[in-house]
Formats: C-alpha cells, sequence, structure tokens
C-alpha cells in the first residue's frame, strides 16, 4: 500500500490544478458538470489524504523527490502537520463546492469559479506538503495569486476588486520577505531540503544571521495570517463570496502563516526572540481582533475580525514555546476551521435567504429559519468557548498555557489579557446568535426568510456535527490527530497530556467563568458599551 501511496504522492498538489484548467474551459452554463468534476476532485484528495492516515498514526514521514529545474528537486513530503491540513484542505474544499453550487447565482460564472478554487486548493496542497523551501515559496505565491482572483469574483464591485488588491499587495510584499528569509535560512543550514533544514536549528539560531531571518520569515507568516499590524486586510477581503470566506478566511489560506510558524518552529523556535516577537504580535492581534468584532454591524465583518482574533490565540500559543502551547495550537487549528466554516456559511445562507447580513436588519430569524438558528448557536457557542464544544476546549488550553506564562518577571500579564479577548469573543459570538435569531420577528426583511435547501444548509450541518463530536468526545475523536501532529510539529515525542471536558476547578476555569459573566453582561449593556467604542480612536 506504501508504495501505492508514495507513487501518487507527487500528483496529490498537481491534480487540482489540471482539473482548474478543465473546470475553467467550461461553458458558463455548464453549472452541474463544473461542479460534479470540482467535488470529485476535492473528495478524491480527501480520499487519498485518509489513505494517508495509517502510515501517519504509525509515525512514518512519506516522502518522494523528483527532478524538478535549477538542480532544485519537487518533494512532496507527508507528515502529522502536512497531513492534518490536507484533511482540512479537501475535507472542508468539498463541502464549500458543494455550498456554493447553491449559493452562487445564475448570473455567476461557476465553471469560473470553481476554477479558481480548484486552483487555490492546489497551490495549498502545494504548501504544506513542500519538502523544500523553493518548491514551498512556488506554492506559496500561487496562493496569493489564486485569493486574488477569488476575492475579486464579482469584477463588477469595487469594494472586492479593492479587497483582492490589497489583499494580494499585503500577502505579495510578505512574500518577497519570505522569499529572502527562506534563501538566508536554507544558506545558513546548508541546504534548501526541508529535513536538512529542520534538522539544523541549534545552528541557525547560533548564527549570526538568525535576527534577520526570523524577522523576514516572521514578515511572511504574519502577513498571510493577517497578524497585526498587517491586520487590516482580511475584513476587506469579505466583499468575496460566502464560500471564499469560509473556505479561505477560516480553514486554509489565513492558516498558511501559522502553518509556517508550525512548520520551521524546530528551526527558529527556542530563543528569546521568537518567544517575544511570536507571542507579542499574537496577543496584539487576539486582543483587536477580538475587540473589532464586538462592534461590526456586518455577519462577516464580525466574523473577519473574530478570525483575526483566533489566529493571533494560535499565534499566541506558539510563541510561548511550551509542548503543551503547541498541543493546544494544533487543536485549535481544528477547532477553528470547523465552527468558522460553519459560521460563514450560515452567514452567507442568511443573506441569501433574508437579503441582508447587516444585524441591525435581522432579528427574530429562529422562527423563520430553525435549522439555520439551531446550527448557528451550537457554532456560535463553541466560538465563545462554551463547553461541551471543541471551542470551550481549545480556549481552556490556552487559558491555563497563558496563567503558567511569565513575562519581564510578571505571572499576570498573558493571563489578564488573554482572558480580556476571551470575554470580547462571548460578547461577539452572542451578538451573532442573539441579534440575528432571537427577539421578535421583524416586516422589513429585504426578502422573507426561510431555510435553504438542504444543498446549502447540510455543508456547515456537517462541521457543526464535528463541532459537537469533538466536544463531547475529545479524547477518542480528536485525541489521537492531535498527538500525530504536534508531534510533527516539535520534531519529536510530546510530553503527556490528556484531552478531556473536565479538568476540575482550575484556574483556567475560573477565568472561562468571568469571560462569559463579563462577555454575556457587555452584550446586555451593548448600547452603553457602543458608546464608548464610538466616543473612543478607531482608526481604518
Amino acid at each position: 500500500m506504501h508504495s501505492g501511496v508514495l507513487n501518487l504522492l507527487p500528483f496529490l498538489p498537481l491534480l487540482p490544478f489540471a482539473a482548474a484548467f478543465a473546470v475553467g474551459a467550461l461553458p458558463a452554463n455548464r453549472r452541474g458538470l463544473s461542479a460534479l468534476i470540482a467535488a470529485a476532485v476535492m473528495l478524491a484528495a480527501g480520499a487519498f489524504t485518509v489513505a494517508m492516515g495509517p502510515a501517519m498514526f504509525a509515525g512514518e514521514l512519506l516522502r518522494v523527490s523528483t527532478p524538478w529545474l535549477a538542480g532544485i528537486d519537487y518533494t512532496v513530503r507527508v507528515d502529522g502537520l502536512a497531513w492534518i491540513f490536507c484533511l482540512l484542505i479537501s475535507g472542508i474544499g468539498s463541502l464549500v463546492v458543494l455550498y456554493a453550487h447553491y449559493y452562487l447565482s445564475a448570473e455567476d460564472s461557476e465553471p469560473r469559479f470553481l476554477a479558481y478554487l480548484l486552483a487555490f486548493a492546489g497551490a495549498m496542497l502545494g504548501v504544506v506538503t513542500a519538502g523544500n523551501l523553493i518548491v514551498l515559496l512556488v506554492f506559496w505565491e500561487l496562493t496569493s495569486v489564486a485569493s486574488f482572483l477569488l476575492i475579486g469574483f464579482w469584477t463588477h464591485r469595487d469594494d472586492a476588486r479593492q479587497g483582492a488588491r490589497m489583499a494580494l499587495t499585503v500577502t505579495a510584499g510578505g512574500g518577497l520577505c519570505l522569499l529572502a528569509g527562506l534563501i538566508l535560512l536554507g544558506q545558513v543550514a546548508g541546504s534548501f531540503d526541508l529535513d536538512a533544514v529542520l534538522a539544523a536549528g541549534p545552528a541557525v539560531r547560533a548564527d549570526p544571521l538568525y535576527p534577520a531571518i526570523l524577522a523576514l520569515i516572521l514578515l511572511g507568516a504574519f502577513t498571510k495570517s493577517a497578524q497585526f499590524p498587517f491586520h487590516f486586510w482580511l475584513p476587506h477581503a469579505m466583499a468575496a463570496p460566502t464560500p471564499v470566506s469560509a473556505f479561505l478566511h477560516s480553514a486554509t489560506m489565513v492558516k498558511a502563516g501559522v502553518f509556517l510558524l508550525a512548520r520551521l518552529y524546530p528551526v527558529l523556535a527556542g530563543s528569546d526572540l521568537w518567544l517575544y516577537a511570536v507571542s507579542l504580535a499574537g496577543l496584539a492581534t487576539l486582543l483587536v481582533g477580538a475587540w473589532y468584532a464586538v462592534f461590526q454591524h456586518d455577519l462577516k465583518g464580525l466574523l473577519a475580525y473574530s478570525t483575526l482574533s483566533h489566529l493571533g490565540l494560535i499565534t499566541l500559543l506558539l510563541g510561548m514555546g511550551s509542548e503543551l502551547a503547541v498541543v493546544a495550537a494544533v487543536f485549535h487549528i481544528l477547532n477553528h476551521a470547523t465552527f468558522k466554516a460553519a459560521l460563514f456559511m450560515i452567514a452567507g445562507i442568511v443573506d441569501h435567504e433574508a437579503g441582508t447580513r447587516d444585524i441591525r436588519r435581522l432579528g427574530g430569524l429562529l422562527q423563520l429559519m430553525p435549522i439555520t438558528a439551531t446550527m448557528a448557536m451550537v457554532a456560535g457557542a463553541s466560538m465563545a468557548g462554551l463547553p461541551l464544544l471543541n471551542g470551550f476546549l481549545s480556549k481552556e488550553m490556552m487559558l491555563h498555557e497563558a496563567v503558567d506564562t511569565t513575562w519581564l518577571g510578571n505571572g499576570w500579564i498573558v493571563a489578564v489579557l488573554a482572558t480580556l479577548a476571551a470575554c470580547f469573543s462571548v460578547a461577539y459570538s452572542f451578538r451573532y446568535i442573539v441579534h440575528v435569531f432571537f427577539g421578535a420577528r421583524r416586516d422589513d426583511y429585504p426578502h422573507t426568510p426561510h431555510d435553504p435547501p438542504a444543498g446549502m444548509w447540510l455543508p456547515p450541518a456537517l462541521l457543526v456535527v464535528l463541532v459537537v463530536a469533538i466536544g463531547l468526545f475529545p479524547d477518542s475523536v480528536a485525541g489521537p490527530l492531535v498527538a500525530v501532529v504536534a508531534r510533527a510539529v516539535t520534531g519529536g515525542a510530546v510530553m503527556d497530556y490528556h484531552l478531556a471536558l473536565w479538568h476540575g476547578f482550575t484556574p483556567a476555569l475560573g477565568l472561562s467563568a468571568i469571560a462569559v459573566a463579563v462577555g454575556l453582561g457587555a452584550l446586555v449593556a451593548y448600547r452603553r458599551v457602543r458608546a464608548l467604542w464610538q466616543a473612543g480612536p478607531h482608526p481604518e
């Protein structure tokens, strides 16, 4: 079986590109055929990824090299970290294809949209499976180009064109920094082969060029994952069709930056420079994103800023440097992808059926859209970090690590600021739920709201089922997967830990309870809290 997998491995990133050309050549009216081809390709990628599961759980590394150009090999390398991202890309990508088929209007060219989507999926698969720094760079830039096409898909809209240009400018600028950083890294490590680079960690950290290498690579990662102060492009990218947001801006593209941090963790982490640079950027993004999310009227704007905050949380955990922080970061990558992709799809359903996603024009949708409302309540509660759902578990792990983190001799700084961000998270999550689905029915919706066809609600429903399953049975559903990925990130064994719903009355649980109470209080007093927001500076 291994030989068959290895023979096909080089084609995993290339198959979606081939399908993109085939789908893109179809006439605009061949919607069903284009969706069928795209879904088949994404499902095939998913099935192939699942077939690699036994090797991953056995701790194996799958790797194939083919001579390419200028002495550089096209190397495809799959370990636990690459594997989980392949699962996210193919699994959520399959759901997004189905969702997009029902979401896009008859005026939209579905073959063109799906061609862009397949090209992006191929680029992301190339990034996460790259076994050579130069190959990684090539696919990294292809993600920026494909995302530019997807964000600007509605070319008739000024905001879509502006959002696409802004995303391309920021991420491609960061890509140039990454280019310089990876070339320096390869020179110091003596090779561009990823295995050789990861084995050269002590030599790289001891080299005089280490600060420059770290700064350049972090600029590439931070711009791609919209970390502060490069966070501003992501909300503007919400002008894209909602399937783009559900795929790129929750599960894939914006996680490419945190993937890079995790991929190069064994070679770059372990210094005070890494600790403070990565943790400070993550903590700042965690706070800024959460604070801005509370006051957004656009449902997708709220989700965009909350995505910034959760990406900051993952970055903060990777910066902390402990093995359990890495475990929590890996766990939250999985959890965030499930509930956030579902919430983006739900926002698209509301917009599609009610004719608006402006929270001020919504409310009372529970009676009119019970299926959508149920999914929103579960996924939103997970985003808020409530018990019995997967978001609660990784949030508790984050707060536990924050309590144990000492900065500049102070053991309370990170814990207090992380709890403050958790308060905002509860507030914006319940604003998404309460202000949209509860309250009295209105008589001025742009369209008469109702639940959509099954093809639109089934993809977020499947993700919501995962949210609940991981929340209730974390050790059996997600435990082995998280362990495999954490070992791949750290480059070795991970200290004993246990994913469980209950760890007793801990400081993290107390901070979580405070966050829920304060967040709900802020929502009750929303008008007064918003008045404070409007009185203060909030620059674009």
